[in-house]
């Protein structure tokens, strides 16, 4: 009879889990689904990670409207130019020289946070303002948040065309995609993939 008391408590160990991993996929959807930090707040540049569509257009579009002085689009095919990125925001690519950068070396999110880093690095910004998917963006400030400790992130997620249709929630693959995401923001948290590794000063 000694033994219950023990036994009880292993078992309500997965239980336990369980509850937890449910608990933190609700605070992981309210973070998916918060609007952008500050909006209206200028900062020193704009990072876009690319991967969906709206991501381009937008940084763009805060680029135009003087929300920064300078825009990275990390992860950009390398067959992607200036011209091509120009086109998206009905703008000349003269307009974009010396302002926007395309980084080609990204493919993953921990190389996003890299080649970000590098060039925030470069440039001596300060601030960034961070434009991606919102069910992605958990992840990206915590890769970017560990190789950027002295700057000021700023998120300005998005929230996909698909996933703003009346149906989305009734979806399975709108649930898989989710929780495809939150394990991986949660092997992240948990240190389970190796950090981005520190931008060299100076280097992009």
């Amino acid at each position: 009879m000694t033994h219950w008391p023990l036994r009880r408590a292993l078992l309500a160990v997965p239980a336990l889990a369980a509850l937890a991993l449910v608990a933190g996929f609700a605070r992981f959807l309210v973070l998916t689904t918060t609007a952008p930090a500050d909006p209206a707040r200028p900062t020193d540049g704009i990072a876009v990670l690319t991967g969906g569509a709206e991501r381009v257009e937008t940084g763009l579009r805060l680029l135009r409207d003087g929300q920064a002085r300078l825009l990275l689009v990390s992860g950009t095919h390398p067959g992607v130019t200036l011209s091509d990125v120009a086109h998206l925001a009905a703008m000349q690519p003269e307009d974009l020289a010396g302002r926007v950068r395309l980084g080609h070396e990204a493919t993953t999110t921990r190389g996003n946070a890299a080649e970000i880093a590098a060039w925030a690095r470069a440039e001596r910004l300060g601030s960034l303002r961070i434009v991606t998917a919102g069910y992605h963006m958990p992840r990206a400030l915590l890769e970017l948040h560990r190789v950027l400790p002295d700057v000021a992130l700023l998120p300005h997620p998005l929230l996909p065309a698909t996933l703003r249709q009346a149906e989305a929630a009734t979806r399975l693959r709108t649930w898989s995609l989710l929780g495809r995401e939150y394990l991986k923001y949660l092997a992240v948290w948990a240190g389970l993939v190796a950090p981005a590794p520190p931008p060299a000063d100076g280097k992009t």
